[in-house]
Protein backbone atom coordinates (compact mmCIF):
# COMPACT_ATOMS: atom_id res chain seq x y z
CA UNK A 1 0.00 0.00 0.00
CA UNK A 2 1.44 3.41 -0.95
CA UNK A 3 2.40 5.81 1.82
CA UNK A 4 2.48 9.20 0.12
CA UNK A 5 -0.63 11.16 -0.71
CA UNK A 6 0.21 11.44 -4.40
CA UNK A 7 0.88 7.71 -4.66
CA UNK A 8 -2.49 6.98 -3.04
CA UNK A 9 -4.18 9.29 -5.52
CA UNK A 10 -2.33 7.63 -8.43
CA UNK A 11 -3.48 4.23 -7.22
CA UNK A 12 -7.07 5.45 -7.10
CA UNK A 13 -6.79 6.95 -10.59
CA UNK A 14 -5.25 3.76 -11.98
CA UNK A 15 -8.07 1.68 -10.52
CA UNK A 16 -10.71 3.97 -12.04
CA UNK A 17 -8.99 3.92 -15.42
CA UNK A 18 -8.69 0.13 -15.28
CA UNK A 19 -12.42 -0.24 -14.67
CA UNK A 20 -13.21 2.12 -17.54
CA UNK A 21 -10.91 0.26 -19.94
CA UNK A 22 -12.34 -3.07 -18.81
CA UNK A 23 -15.86 -1.87 -19.56
CA UNK A 24 -14.85 -0.77 -23.07
CA UNK A 25 -13.05 -4.05 -23.78
CA UNK A 26 -15.89 -6.29 -22.57
CA UNK A 27 -18.41 -4.31 -24.61
CA UNK A 28 -16.16 -4.67 -27.64
CA UNK A 29 -15.81 -8.44 -27.11
CA UNK A 30 -19.59 -8.85 -26.85
CA UNK A 31 -20.06 -6.97 -30.11
CA UNK A 32 -17.37 -9.06 -31.82
CA UNK A 33 -19.08 -12.26 -30.69
CA UNK A 34 -22.46 -11.02 -32.00
CA UNK A 35 -20.85 -10.12 -35.32
CA UNK A 36 -19.13 -13.49 -35.71
CA UNK A 37 -22.33 -15.44 -35.04
CA UNK A 38 -24.24 -13.22 -37.48
CA UNK A 39 -21.51 -13.54 -40.12
CA UNK A 40 -21.32 -17.33 -39.85
CA UNK A 41 -25.12 -17.60 -40.07
CA UNK A 42 -25.00 -15.16 -43.03
CA UNK A 43 -27.55 -12.84 -41.51
CA UNK A 44 -28.23 -9.45 -43.05
CA UNK A 45 -27.49 -7.52 -39.86
CA UNK A 46 -23.80 -8.51 -40.02
CA UNK A 47 -23.06 -5.37 -42.05
CA UNK A 48 -24.68 -3.19 -39.38
CA UNK A 49 -22.73 -5.00 -36.68
CA UNK A 50 -19.53 -4.42 -38.66
CA UNK A 51 -20.23 -0.69 -38.57
CA UNK A 52 -20.75 -0.93 -34.82
CA UNK A 53 -17.46 -2.81 -34.44
CA UNK A 54 -15.67 -0.08 -36.40
CA UNK A 55 -17.14 2.52 -34.09
CA UNK A 56 -16.14 0.66 -30.95
CA UNK A 57 -12.60 -0.05 -32.17
CA UNK A 58 -12.13 3.62 -33.02
CA UNK A 59 -13.39 4.63 -29.61
CA UNK A 60 -11.09 2.13 -27.88
CA UNK A 61 -8.12 3.44 -29.87
CA UNK A 62 -9.09 7.03 -29.10
CA UNK A 63 -9.04 6.49 -25.33
CA UNK A 64 -5.83 4.44 -25.66
CA UNK A 65 -7.48 1.27 -24.48
CA UNK A 66 -6.09 -0.36 -27.64
CA UNK A 67 -3.23 0.78 -29.85
CA UNK A 68 -4.47 2.49 -33.01
CA UNK A 69 -2.66 0.04 -35.31
CA UNK A 70 -4.09 -2.92 -33.39
CA UNK A 71 -7.56 -1.47 -33.87
CA UNK A 72 -6.91 -0.94 -37.59
CA UNK A 73 -5.61 -4.49 -38.02
CA UNK A 74 -8.61 -6.02 -36.28
CA UNK A 75 -11.06 -3.89 -38.25
CA UNK A 76 -9.40 -5.09 -41.44
CA UNK A 77 -9.65 -8.72 -40.38
CA UNK A 78 -13.34 -8.42 -39.55
CA UNK A 79 -14.03 -6.76 -42.91
CA UNK A 80 -12.13 -9.55 -44.65
CA UNK A 81 -14.13 -12.14 -42.70
CA UNK A 82 -17.39 -10.60 -43.83
CA UNK A 83 -16.12 -10.40 -47.40
CA UNK A 84 -15.04 -14.02 -47.59
CA UNK A 85 -18.33 -15.24 -46.16
CA UNK A 86 -20.39 -13.06 -48.49
CA UNK A 87 -18.58 -13.68 -51.79
CA UNK A 88 -19.33 -17.39 -52.42
CA UNK A 89 -23.04 -16.77 -52.17
CA UNK A 90 -22.85 -13.78 -54.51
CA UNK A 91 -20.77 -15.68 -57.09
CA UNK A 92 -23.39 -18.40 -57.34
CA UNK A 93 -26.22 -15.93 -57.86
Amino acid sequence: MPQRRTAIKDLRKAHTKHLHNLQIKTDLKKTMKKFMTAAVDKKADAVELLKEIYKKFDKAAKCKCLHKKTAARRKSRFARTLGTLATPKQKLA
